[in-house]
């Protein structure tokens, strides 16, 4: 009897410390980010100051007369991030689509391996072949088409009309596309296999095309873990540095047409940063890291709220 409640007290004991070792864990996530925020927040006082909220509308960046604005930056990061979105959902889409429904059995394996191995690949790596291969084939080849035939056009012409000289705005979304694809196909892979069988059966067994059963039971099913992996997949994008770097021409100008260089936060981080010379230009640098770190909270609150409200309108439908 006394050997039994020792037993359950060193247990209660393990019990109550494991609780606190997760609480600590759980809170320690929040200690850090509040870390973060603030010193982002003070080493970019100087800067805020100094700029107001017109550093946010400017696209002056003269370190020399020390005139700073983050207009080119914020522009370049969401249109980059927004046009490889563009086409890594649809992609991803049809690759999930396509390995758990559509594929034989002997290639999903090989092929979902294939899609891992793509999104373990380093950043860099993606930089280097985007510069030498890619940016050289999009040069000689698709930029002169986008300029005969889709630059003449009325309202949409300004976009893809300019110089082909390979790097660019539209060169660094499509290597981004490449780099989330593979981050946004595995999870809704994943997610689509977790769907009940007997669910997808009956809706075949009801007369459904394969279309049908994706939009209308899978996705439904689904939607919550399909929406994290595009926010993963537009998490990378917007804090990619290496790839996007490489590509992307790091120009502080602000032009209509998606082929003329640009710049993002993170490759003007990259950049710039190390060779920061004064107060004044290091908090700079350390604002746009505050932007960037506000635009990604931003997004993401909005995708929970549409996840809430869609939750919302099903239980009302129901």
């Amino acid at each position: 009897m006394f050997l039994h409640e020792a037993r359950l007290k060193r247990q209660s004991i393990f019990d109550s410390l494991f609780r606190n070792l997760t609480r600590v864990a759980a809170f320690s996530v929040l200690i850090l980010l509040a870390a973060i925020i603030g010193s982002l927040i003070i080493g970019s006082m100087p800067a805020i100051h100094a700029f107001g909220f017109g550093f946010l509308v400017s696209p002056d960046w003269d370190p020399v007369n020390d005139q700073f604005g983050a207009l080119v930056p914020i522009v370049g990061t969401l249109i980059t991030s927004g046009i490889a979105l563009l086409i890594a959902i649809p992609v991803s889409f049809g690759i999930a689509l396509f390995l758990t429904e559509l594929s034989p059995r002997a290639l999903r394996r090989p092929l979902g391996v294939a899609i891992e191995l793509l999104a373990g690949i380093p950043s860099i790596i993606y930089g280097m072949w985007g510069l030498f291969v890619f940016a050289p084939l999009f040069a000689d080849h698709v930029e002169p088409w986008l300029n005969e035939h889709i630059g003449v056009l009325p309202y949409i012409g300004p976009f893809f009309s300019g110089p082909p000289m390979g790097i660019g705005i539209l060169t660094a979304s499509i290597i981004l596309a490449i780099m989330v694809i593979p981050f946004i196909a595995s999870v809704m892979r994943d997610v689509f296999d977790v769907v009940p069988v007997m669910l997808k059966e009956s809706a075949y067994g009801l007369g459904s095309t394969t279309w049908e059963v994706m939009l209308r039971i899978v996705l439904p099913y689904t939607k919550v873990g399909v929406a994290g992996g595009i926010m993963l997949g537009l998490g990378r994008a917007l804090g990619e540095t290496m790839a996007v770097t490489f590509v992307i021409g790091n120009a502080h100008e602000l032009g209509k047409s998606l082929l003329n260089p640009g710049n993002s936060i993170s490759s003007a981080l990259a950049n710039e940063f190390t060779e920061a010379f004064g107060e004044l230009y290091t908090a700079a640098l350390i604002e746009l890291g505050l932007i960037l770190f506000f635009i990604t909270f931003v997004v993401l609150s909005l995708a929970r709220y549409m996840l809430y409200r869609l939750g919302q309108r099903e239980g009302k439908a129901s």
